[in-house]
C-alpha cells in the first residue's frame, strides 16, 4: 500500500485467485477479474467477466437429486493476448523463467498496470507492462495497452489476441458438480482486419450478448476463426530498447441495455466511434476524479488505505451507471462466482453508505426490490401468509434462488439448506427503504413504492405472528436467525428456530414504521394504497398489537438468540482452538466430526447483538420498552460479553459488527474487531474465499463504520444526529456527504473536536442534533463541537 495504490511484488501462483479479486476492474455495469491476460483459466488463474443483473439458470443432478441453480454468467472472456518470440512457445508465468512480476491497482485512476520480465535465456529478456481499464465513463468499454521492450536481443514476437465464447462458470470448486456452461450460439464474424466481433446468448434466459475488440498496432492485423474463438494475429519486430505497443479496445452490450435494438449492432457501432487509448484513458480518469470528490474520504494511515481499496471496489460494484439498471447488491460484488452472484441482505450494510453520497444508486437498488415485490407476495401466499416474504437469496426475477443442497468441503457430504428460513431479510429490506427517506427526504418515494414495499412486509410479520395465551404475547416460530449456524433444535425432525431475538425485534420495528408511514401519508394515498392492496380496516389495530407484544426470550440476564438457546451445551472452545489452526467454519468441522453446531451455544456472526448494529442505544431502548421490555446499560453489557465469547467469526460481517457495538460498550477492545474488518479481504481471513470473490458487505460496512458508527451519526426526523465515540487508533479523519439537498457537507473528526462545514447553496440550514443541544448550520457555516475526554 503506498498513499493511492495496490501493489503486488513478484509472482506466486498459491496467491493468483486473491490477487485476481482484488485487482478486479469494473464500472458498475460489467467488471473483469485482474487475471493476466496470457493465462488460461485453470487451477491458478480464472479470467472472469460479469455484467450486473445477466443471470442464467441450469439444473443439474447432485447426490442423486436433480437442483435448479441461478448464476451470475462468466461472459465470453474478451482479455486473451498471448506472445511468444517467434517460433517458440507462448510465454506464461507458469511455463517461462519470471525474473521480476509487478501488479499495481491505481486507485485514483482505476487503472491496473502490470510489469513482468521474462527470461529467455543467453541474457535475453522480455519486458511487458500492460494498463488495463473498464471505463467509468463508458461503462460499455474497457481496453488493454501492452507494450514489449526486448533486453540483450533482437528477433521478432508473434502477438495473439482472441474474443472467447468458450468459457464457463467454474471459478468456485465447490460447485463444479454443477452445470455452469451458461453461453450457447456463440458465433464470430471481422468487420475489419481490426476489428473482430463474437455473439453469443445464454442457455435459459435467453440473455443475447456482443462484444466487438479493436487491436491497433503498427503491422498488419490478421483474423482466424477458431471457435468458438475468433483469433487476431500479428508479427512484431523488436530491437533492444525499442518499445513496441499493442491495444485492445472493447465494446460490450446485452439485450438488458435500454436504447438498443441488437447488442452486436451497439457493440461494433459503440467501438466504430470510440478514439485510441489515450483518449479513453483521459476520460476515465475524469470519472474516477468525480467519484473521489464526492465521496471526500480523508483516513490516515494503514486504515484509510484499506479503507480507500474498500470504497474502489464497492464503487466498480454499485457507481452511478447502476441508477440505470435494474440490479440488485450482489454479496460478493463482481468478481467472482462465489454465492453464485445472487443478492442476499448485504444491501443492509451497502445502502446506509451510498444513501449519503449516491442516493440515485440506493433508489435503484431498493426499485430492484419493488420491482419483485409480486414474487414476494406469491412466497408468501405460498405458506399461506398475507404480505410479502423476500428470499434469503434473490437473482433475476426475486423468486428463492437459495440452493437445497450445499456442500461442506471438509466432509465432502452433500447437505440440505435451510437458510431459506432467514425470514428477517425482509426487515433488511423495510429497514433499507426507510433509512434510505430519512437521508434524502425523498417523500416521493416514500410515499409510493416505498410506502407499498413497507407495508407488504408489515403485513407477513403480522400474519405470521401466533398468539401464545400462556405467555400473553406473540411469537413468530420456525425461522432462522443471521448466525446460521443453528437451523433447527438438536434431533428436531423439522428445520426452524422460535423466536429468534433478532427477528422478533426487528419484526415489531417494521410494524411500528409501518404504523408511522399511514399516519404521515396523505389521505388520498393512503386510500389509493389501500384499495389497491386490499388493506382491511382492522390490519393497522393488529400491527399495533404485535408491535407491542413479540416475544423476546432471555435467559440469566441476556437476551436469548432464541428460545431454548439456554438448555444448549457449551462448547469446549479452548480444545477446538487447540485441534484445529482455523475454527471460523465450526459448522463444518463438527459436521465433518459426525457431529451437528444446532447442539451447542456456538455462532457464526452476530445474530442478537446485529440489534446494536443497527439501532442506537436510545432506539434500541426505546424498542424494548415499547414491547415491554427493560434493556438496560447493564442486561446489554452483559449480552455482547456473553456472545462475544460464544461467536466464532465465520463471516467477514462479525468483525465488523462486534467493532461497531464494542466502540460504545466495551472501547479497549473494538480496535481488535475493526482491524479483522479492514483485514478481511486483503488477508483473505476466511481461509481462500477472497479469490472467490469480494465481501461487498463487509467492505462497504467498514466505510459505514467511520461514517456512521464512530460518528454516532444518524439521519431521524429531519435532522442529523451525532454522538462521536472515536476510538484512539481512529480519531482523526474527514469525509464528505450529501444530505437532502446538500452537496459536499464536510464532517471531520480531529484532536477531540468534530467539526461539520455545510457548503454555500440556496438549500435551508442542516439541522444538527447532538448530545443534550441542537443546532442549525447555515450553507457557508462551519460548526465546531468540542468533544467530552
Amino acid at each position: 500500500m503506498t498513499g493511492w495504490t495496490w501493489e503486488y511484488d513478484g509472482y506466486a501462483p498459491a496467491d493468483e485467485r486473491l490477487r485476481e479479486s482484488l485487482c478486479t476492474l469494473g464500472n458498475g455495469y460489467f467488471a473483469t477479474r485482474g487475471a493476466l491476460p496470457e493465462c488460461d483459466a485453470d487451477d491458478v488463474h480464472y479470467p472472469g467477466t460479469y455484467a450486473a443483473g445477466c443471470y442464467d439458470r441450469l439444473t443439474s443432478e447432485v447426490a442423486g437429486e436433480r437442483v435448479e441453480n441461478e448464476d451470475m454468467v462468466n461472459l465470453p472472456n474478451w482479455l486473451p493476448l498471448r506472445f511468444r518470440p517467434a517460433g517458440q512457445d507462448w510465454l506464461t508465468p507458469d511455463t517461462a523463467t519470471v525474473l521480476d512480476h509487478r501488479q499495481v491497482v491505481h486507485l485514483d485512476s482505476g487503472l491496473l498496470e502490470r510489469h513482468t520480465r521474462y527470461g529467455l535465456g543467453e541474457g535475453q529478456v522480455l519486458f511487458v507492462r500492460q494498463q488495463r481499464l473498464v471505463d467509468m465513463a463508458d461503462p460499455h468499454l474497457a481496453a488493454l495497452r501492452t507494450e514489449f521492450t526486448a533486453e540483450g536481443f533482437a528477433g521478432e514476437l508473434d502477438v495473439e489476441a482472441a474474443l472467447d465464447g468458450g468459457v464457463a462458470n467454474t471459478g468456485v470448486a465447490r460447485y463444479r458438480e454443477l452445470d455452469g456452461r451458461h453461453l450457447t450460439h456463440v458465433v464470430t464474424g471481422a468487420a475489419a482486419p481490426d476489428t473482430v466481433w463474437l455473439r453469443c446468448r445464454t442457455r435459459t434466459s435467453d440473455i443475447r450478448i456482443g462484444l466487438a475488440a479493436r487491436l491497433t498496432a503498427d503491422v498488419p492485423v490478421t483474423v482466424a476463426h477458431e471457435p468458438p474463438q475468433v483469433v487476431q494475429r500479428l508479427r512484431l519486430s523488436l530491437t533492444p530498447g525499442r518499445t513496441v505497443r499493442v491495444d485492445k479496445t472493447v465494446a460490450l452490450h446485452t439485450s438488458h441495455d435500454p436504447a438498443i435494438s441488437d447488442p452486436l449492432r451497439a457493440a461494433t457501432d459503440r467501438l466504430g466511434a470510440v478514439a485510441g487509448f489515450d483518449e479513453r484513458l483521459a476520460a476515465h480518469r475524469t470519472a474516477w476524479d468525480q467519484l473521489w470528490t464526492r465521496t471526500g474520504l480523508d483516513v490516515p494511515g494503514r486504515a484509510g488505505h484499506i479503507l480507500r481499496l474498500h470504497l474502489f471496489h464497492v464503487l466498480q460494484t454499485l457507481s452511478p451507471h447502476t441508477a440505470d439498471l435494474d440490479v440488485g447488491v450482489p454479496a460478493r460484488g463482481l468478481h467472482g462466482e462465489a454465492y453464485r452472484g445472487h443478492v442476499f441482505w448485504d444491501e443492509l450494510f451497502v445502502l446506509p453508505y451510498l444513501n449519503l453520497h449516491f442516493p440515485e444508486v440506493s433508489r435503484a437498488l431498493l426499485r430492484y426490490r419493488h420491482r419483485r415485490l409480486g414474487q414476494a407476495r406469491a412466497a408468501a401466499r405460498a405458506i399461506g401468509r398475507r404480505g410479502a416474504l423476500y428470499p434469503w437469496q434473490s437473482g433475476s426475477d426475486g423468486r428463492e434462488e437459495t440452493q437445497q443442497l450445499h456442500l461442506n468441503p471438509r466432509s465432502g457430504h452433500w447437505l440440505p439448506d435451510h437458510s431459506r428460513l432467514q425470514r428477517h431479510v425482509g426487515s433488511a429490506v423495510a429497514y433499507n427503504v426507510w433509512q434510505y427517506c430519512e437521508a434524502t427526504g425523498d417523500t416521493e418515494f416514500l410515499h409510493t413504492e416505498g410506502a407499498e414495499i413497507l407495508v407488504q412486509i408489515a403485513r407477513f410479520w403480522a400474519d405470521s405472528a401466533v398468539h401464545d395465551t400462556h405467555r400473553g404475547r406473540h411469537r413468530i416460530l420456525g425461522v432462522v436467525g443471521p448466525d446460521e449456524y443453528h437451523d433447527a433444535y438438536p434431533d428436531a425432525l423439522r428445520p426452524g428456530l422460535d423466536d429468534n431475538a433478532y427477528t422478533n425485534v426487528t419484526a415489531a420495528w417494521v410494524l411500528a414504521r409501518a404504523l408511522d408511514l399511514l399516519r404521515v401519508l396523505p389521505e388520498p394515498r393512503r386510500q389509493e394504497l389501500a384499495d389497491r392492496i386490499g388493506l382491511a380496516d382492522d390490519e393497522p389495530e393488529r400491527w399495533e398489537e404485535v408491535s407491542r407484544t413479540l416475544h423476546v426470550p432471555f435467559h440469566d440476564g441476556v437476551i436469548s438468540q432464541f428460545e431454548g438457546y439456554a438448555d444448549l451445551a457449551e462448547l469446549d472452545w479452548d480444545g477446538y482452538r487447540k485441534r484445529y489452526d482455523d475454527i471460523r467454519r465450526l459448522d463444518r468441522i463438527l459436521e465433518a466430526e459426525g457431529d451437528t453446531v444446532n447442539r451447542y451455544k456456538a455462532s457464526k456472526q452476530a445474530d442478537a447483538l446485529m440489534l446494536g448494529y443497527l439501532f442506537s442505544p436510545a432506539e434500541l431502548r426505546s424498542l424494548f420498552e415499547r414491547l415491554g421490555y427493560r434493556l438496560d446499560d447493564g442486561t446489554w453489557r452483559r449480552t455482547v460479553e456473553y456472545y462475544l465469547r460464544r461467536t466464532s467469526h465465520g463471516s467477514t460481517l462479525s468483525g465488523l459488527v462486534h467493532g461497531w457495538i464494542l466502540a460504545r460498550a466495551r472501547r479497549a477492545e473494538a480496535w481488535m474487531f475493526c482491524q479483522e474488518a479492514l483485514r478481511g479481504d486483503i488477508a483473505d481471513l476466511q481461509g481462500g474465499t477472497t479469490g472467490e470473490g469480494i465481501h461487498l458487505g463487509a467492505m462497504a460496512g467498514t466505510l459505514d463504520l467511520v461514517q456512521r458508527g464512530l460518528t454516532g451519526l444518524e439521519t431521524r426526523r429531519g435532522a442529523l444526529w451525532l454522538d462521536p465515540v472515536p476510538l484512539p487508533q481512529l480519531s482523526s479523519y474527514g469525509f464528505s456527504l450529501r444530505y437532502q439537498g446538500h452537496w459536499g457537507i464536510q464532517l471531520r473528526l480531529e484532536c477531540g473536536k468534530l467539526e461539520v462545514a455545510v457548503p454555500p447553496s440556496d438549500r435551508p440550514p442542516v439541522d444538527l442534533r447532538l448530545p443534550g443541544r441542537s443546532v442549525g448550520v447555515r450553507p457557508g457555516e462551519t460548526f465546531l463541537l468540542v468533544l467530552p475526554q
